[in-house]
């Protein structure tokens, strides 16, 4: 059976008829923000004071987007006849995110938590050379990554976590033992001076009845 002539029309007056009793659902952007989820892919803030220079991230980059500078400084030896230790110190961390493709590969191989995602994403450049983001910039964008979402109440305490808090209380029970033995030293030795002076004082002389010892 053929078509009814304009029915095609009718069915789109039709969608149209529907769609202008609805409320609309569009964002006026940027005026309105959006919400995203914490975990979407932003932009890539560093924590430089974790940051070790292993290049692990730099490495394993498919883009190869990743510019990291160091260079070595070498530490005296904590005892007298060690050795001296060489350690990497960071000069640059840049990101040209004009290459990168957010696959996320960095964040996931290091291993000190140096890369965090941000859901920031308002950082469009006139110059794709501003889009190179450095070492600076890279750590204010840590002020916007969100906090971790609260673990299971039911899961098992991470092994850092309870490995830290132990040495926190055995380092507070040596604080307060330390504390507990000044306090008894201090009170024995007030204790001990009342009667060093009473063996210290000079013996009364007797008077006699004309006033003179």
């Amino acid at each position: 059976m053929p078509p009814i002539p304009g029915s095609g029309l009718a069915k789109g007056l039709a969608v149209t008829l529907r769609t202008m009793t609805r409320r609309t659902v569009t964002a006026q952007y940027p005026d309105a923000q959006p919400e995203l989820p914490p975990r979407s892919r932003g932009v890539i803030g560093l924590f430089e004071e974790n940051c070790t220079v292993c290049m692990l991230c730099a490495r394993e980059c498919p883009d190869w987007c990743i510019y990291i500078d160091s260079h070595k400084e070498t530490s005296p030896p904590a005892a007298p006849g060690g050795r001296e230790r060489s350690r990497n110190v960071l000069d640059r961390f840049a990101i040209d995110f004009s290459l990168c493709m957010y696959c996320g590969i960095c964040i996931e191989v290091c291993p000190f938590d140096a890369l965090f995602w941000s859901p920031e994403f308002e950082y469009a450049e006139t110059d794709i050379r501003d889009l190179t983001h450095e070492r600076d910039k890279l750590r204010d964008w840590m002020w916007t990554v969100p906090e971790p979402p609260a673990l299971d109440p039911g899961a098992e305490e991470p092994k850092e976590i309870a490995a830290a808090r132990k040495t926190a209380e055995k380092l507070e029970t040596q604080r307060a033992q330390a504390e507990q033995g000044a306090q008894a030293a201090q009170a024995a030795q007030a204790a001990e001076q009342p009667a060093q002076a009473e063996r210290t004082a000079p013996a009364e002389r007797p008077i006699d009845e004309e006033g003179q010892a």
